[in-house]
């Protein structure tokens, strides 16, 4: 699940070795699965009995912890995707690059960000509002220090895919795109 396998633990590390609550808050902050102080429970009863030693394992443990899922998707969707998040730091990482992002974008670039996850697309959200509005504190001055201003201008509304697009690739259903351009 790792992005670079040859960094940072193995999710069947973390596994064997994190607390219930740890699993819990993991899969509940990061897969926002509404089951998963069950999944913790389940996974932590499994590891006394015998190691988890495939994803096809966990997956099995993970469904029959999670009693109903939505039509179409596996039981351990939500979980699999908080885990892989977790393990890869992928909302840190997400924040790093909007930042490195902002800092290379010359005045009149656009900076377009698709987003795939509700926390990814929070994230997206909120840097680029904070990005485009004066800090409320400083409104009141009479001169506006240079670094205090905005540096982005936010373009339309967040958009999803169009109908023909679904119907060519249902996989792009989550997308959301957000698109902000970089003043002077």
């Amino acid at each position: 699940m790792r992005m670079d396998p040859t960094l940072g633990t193995p999710v069947s590390a973390w596994l064997a070795r994190a607390s219930v609550d740890e699993i819990r808050q993991v899969i509940a902050n990061f897969g926002e699965e509404r089951f998963a102080r069950r999944v913790a429970q389940a996974i932590v009863a499994r590891r006394r009995t015998r190691a988890l030693e495939s994803t096809a394992d966990l997956a099995a443990v993970v469904a029959a912890a999670v009693r109903t899922r939505e039509p179409g998707k596996h039981p351990a969707t939500r979980t699999f995707q908080a885990l892989r998040m977790f393990v890869n730091d992928e909302l840190g990482q997400l924040e790093k690059g909007l930042a490195a992002a902002l800092e290379v974008l010359s005045p009149g670039g656009r900076l377009a960000v698709i987003s795939f996850h509700s926390l990814e697309d929070r994230l997206v959200k909120r840097f680029m509002q904070r990005e485009s509005q004066v800090d409320p504190a400083l409104l009141k001055l009479p001169v506006l220090p240079a670094e205090a201003r905005p540096r982005l201008k936010l373009i339309g509304r967040k958009q999803r895919p169009e109908a023909a697009e679904l119907a060519r690739n249902p996989r792009a259903r989550s997308a959301l795109l957000r698109v902000a351009e970089r003043l002077p």
